[in-house]
């Protein structure tokens, strides 16, 4: 019986974000954009303005990624540790994300139909308010981006314990500010339909920038279902990433990868499980060691088989 402890071989399975100062400031921006996105939807429909519902929809895009990175803060957080998850929570943003899009795709098609039905069926719009309310909407804008802006960057991830602690960007985070700064452009449309409109008689202008608003959530929501589905499909690294892990192992003594397989378990951390072959067999730690130029490996396993007749090697070659 062993006695001593396991934990020299142990290492963590966090491989989520950690990052307070953003949550709570996701938290402010999120209750922020809420409240405008209420107000410029019930404004947008009371006025007629087409545009402005069009920026209040469009914010509720981002009260959902909002709600998404603050759901994945607390729960990562909270199920860190629990073994029920065999490479942590690291996937939940992602896995939310990727249910967000979808919803938000549905959105843009409404918003689209809609504005194709207002550009031969005009409604009247009141300008002043309107273009009241989508001043507001855009200083909301700014104040979220603004909180948002200084902590991006900043965030600490997990890294497990044969690695060193890196701070990386948070790109939970840095999508929020980004959709903050496209949630700003799209009320700058809205505020220049209204104001041709009114000044210029281009209520035409109204109905194509509803149009304009539906193609940015559309785009937003592709990219992001772009960016989810292979991780939550568990799809591998970058063919040229994982041929240059091979070469490192097969370049020492007569090693030959037999079996490799590379995906990601977390925002910004891949998984690694590599079976090779070799007559002259080393300990897991010498080969790990082979790999630890490769810092986008969070967590490798490695199985060493030994062979015992020279054909198995040369097969391989």
């Amino acid at each position: 019986m062993h006695s001593h402890t396991l934990k020299n071989w142990q290492h963590s399975h966090d491989f989520s974000v950690n990052n307070e100062t953003a949550e709570q400031r996701t938290q402010y921006v999120l209750v922020l954009t809420a409240i405008t996105m209420v107000v410029e939807i019930i404004a947008g429909s009371v006025y007629g303005s087409m545009a402005l519902l069009a920026d209040g929809w469009h914010m509720g895009t981002h009260v959902a990624a909002f709600f998404i990175a603050v759901f994945a803060y607390r729960y990562a957080r909270k199920h860190a540790h629990n073994p029920a998850y065999a490479f942590g929570t690291g996937k939940v943003n992602v896995l939310g994300g990727f249910a967000s899009a979808t919803a938000l795709a549905v959105v843009a098609l409404v918003m689209l139909v809609e504005s194709l039905q207002r550009m031969f069926a005009p409604h009247a719009i009141h300008f002043n308010e309107a273009i009241f309310v989508a001043c507001i909407g855009l200083l909301i804008n700014v104040v979220s981006a603004l909180l948002l802006k200084d902590n991006h960057s900043h965030a600490h991830h997990h890294e497990h314990e044969h690695h060193h602690d890196h701070h990386h960007h948070d790109h939970n985070l840095r999508a929020a500010y980004l959709h903050v700064l496209a949630d700003a452009m799209t009320s700058v449309l809205a505020i220049v339909a209204l104001v041709s409109g009114k000044y210029l008689g281009w209520n035409w202008l109204d109905p194509v920038m509803g149009i304009v608003g539906a193609i940015i959530i559309t785009r937003w929501s592709y990219g992001l279902l772009k960016q989810t589905s292979p991780i939550l499909l568990d799809a591998s690294i970058d063919e040229n990433y994982k041929q240059a892990i091979r070469e490192s192992i097969e370049s020492d003594a007569d090693n030959r990868v037999s079996d490799i397989h590379v995906w990601k378990v977390g925002a910004n951390h891949y998984a690694a499980i590599i079976a090779l072959v070799t007559h002259f067999p080393n300990s897991t730690e010498y080969y790990k060691g082979l790999l630890s130029n490769f810092h986008k490996l969070s967590h490798v396993t490695i199985e060493v088989n030994e062979c015992r007749d020279e054909p198995c090697i040369a097969l391989n070659r």
